[in-house]
């Protein structure tokens, strides 16, 4: 990128940014992309919002090292592209070109799956040295982080030793430990002191996922997050940061509202204690004191349904769809899971608006959808998902900076951009300055807009002009260039 005397260069295409702002393309810094790009690589809900660089790898899962069979993809979404390492789905990035560009993580659930499977027991020295290679390789091909997914099996099965362990070859890098935590309403306290001691015991940079308080009784505890976080960043030294959406809603897996344990051998077992008197009766206890906390059955939403014959469940709430099929909201709950195998998306409405804008505003805090890429049309039109896909980062712009004040346009500009830039080590991202790599958006404070919304996820954000990835322009008005410019991201050791 050039800034400045350019009286003696020659322009392609000239954009009229007069009454625009321009600003450095902006980082999804958790994105699960990498389901979605390989079915459609034009990133058309990224692009819309200003999106240059999606991070992938989130929540302890990756596209590598995978050294089993794939699971079915199902609700999940996406197709399941597998490559036996990182540097082998870096180089599918490339020949794909997508049209934005990819750096991932490494997930630890991933790592662990390769070389123990399902299974909830602890690993032994000799699989904990293969997690280790495994997670290193990453790292040397390119990986710029590893992620956990604690509320997830297999990674809901490792110890905080274990974590430790798999953390330590990010501290001689400087690469980011982020972590899907393994609890984030009644056990949030607990969980945080989790993640904090990983950090603080691999001597690795650490990044919380999604963070909320998950639930009404919960929503109190927001200022105990803040101090512990406070003291993990002064007292204990710790390297810290966290990311949020811009809503009050999260999406999961239905199975989420059972425990880890129950999920112990994967799905089969799953459905197999569903079904069993004793087991499943412990699991209905279990499932109804969750979904009590989250505030009851319309609270939760179902996103996706493997199952054809389901399709009608999507964008309801379990409880009127339960009162429309004459069953109870729970029965309804497990028919969906036994007849799609486990593969069953939801929606919790949980999380308190007050604490969203304390999230958003908060020095440590920066923006990311936790969502994917997706398009109004065609194979990555799946179900009834989460409207942060489509509408994060034009959200954060529109209500957040334009309508509640919340954040000045320049704060939200830097949690959208430099500051994951920074923290994902993405040197020549997340800026405009000569050397700087030519990621460029332009959009009007004035309209920019997100248009998805629960009940009608599939809708483009507005108000983004134009968008430069690479140099290359990667839409204009609303329509998308000529070629796809994105590039898979490799981070080097600092």
């Amino acid at each position: 990128m050039a800034i400045g005397a350019l009286a003696g260069a020659e322009a392609r295409t000239r954009i009229d940014a007069r009454g625009l702002a321009v600003a450095p393309g902006f980082i999804d810094l958790h994105s699960h992309a990498d389901g979605t790009l390989f079915d459609d690589p034009n990133a058309e809900s990224a692009l819309r919002q200003g999106v240059t660089t999606v991070v992938a790898g989130q929540d302890g899962f990756s596209r590598a090292p995978r050294l089993r069979a794939p699971a079915p993809s199902g609700a999940a979404g996406g197709s399941d592209r597998s490559f036996g390492s990182m540097g082998s789905f870096f180089e599918a990035i490339e020949r794909l070109s997508p049209a934005v560009n990819v750096a991932s993580m490494v997930g630890l659930g991933t790592v662990r799956e390769a070389v123990i499977g399902e299974e909830n027991r602890p690993a032994t020295p000799e699989e904990l040295a293969r997690m280790v290679a495994l997670v290193e390789a990453a790292l040397a091909e390119g990986a710029c982080g590893a992620s956990s997914g604690l509320e997830y099996t297999p990674g809901a099965f490792a110890s905080l030793e274990e974590l430790m362990a798999l953390c330590r070859p990010l501290a001689a890098r400087g690469l980011v430990y982020a972590t899907h935590m393994r609890n984030e309403d009644e056990r949030l306290l607990e969980a945080i002191d989790e993640a904090i001691a990983v950090a603080r015991g691999a001597g690795c940079p650490l990044h919380i996922s999604h963070l909320k308080t998950s639930g009404p009784k919960n929503w109190s505890k927001l200022d105990q997050v803040f101090a512990r976080l406070e003291q993990a960043r002064t007292v204990e030294r710790v390297d810290l940061s966290f990311d949020r959406y811009p809503y009050t809603a999260y999406q999961t897996t239905l199975t989420n509202l059972f425990p880890a344990w129950s999920r112990d051998g994967g799905a089969d077992a799953f459905l197999a204690r569903l079904s069993d008197p004793v087991m499943g009766e412990r699991l209905r206890s279990a499932a109804m004191a969750k979904v009590e906390s989250l505030g009851g059955w319309d609270h939760v939403m179902v996103s996706a349904v493997a199952h054809a014959a389901d399709r009608a469940a999507e964008g309801q709430r379990l409880g009127a769809y339960a009162a429309a099929i004459g069953t109870s909201p729970y029965e309804a709950a497990v028919g969906l899971l036994q007849r799609s195998r486990g593969e069953v998306g939801m929606v919790g409405f949980a999380m308190s608006e007050d604490n969203l804008v304390r999230l958003l505003s908060h020095p440590l805090g920066m923006v990311a959808s936790d969502g994917s890429a997706v398009a109004l049309e065609g194979a990555t039109r799946r179900g009834h998902p989460h409207p942060r896909s489509l509408g994060t980062f034009s959200r954060v712009l529109g209500v957040y900076v334009r309508e509640k004040k919340v954040l000045t346009l320049e704060q939200a500009i830097h949690k959208l951009s430099g500051f994951p830039a920074a923290r994902a080590r993405l040197k020549d991202r997340g800026l405009l300055a000569p050397g700087m790599a030519a990621d460029v958006v332009v959009f009007d404070p004035a309209s920019v807009a997100d248009q998805a919304t629960y009940p009608q996820p599939f809708a483009y954000a507005t108000g983004v002009r134009a968008v430069l990835v690479n140099g290359a322009l990667a839409l204009r008005d609303g329509e998308r260039g000529p070629h796809r410019a994105g590039r898979a991201l490799r981070v080097t050791a600092v």
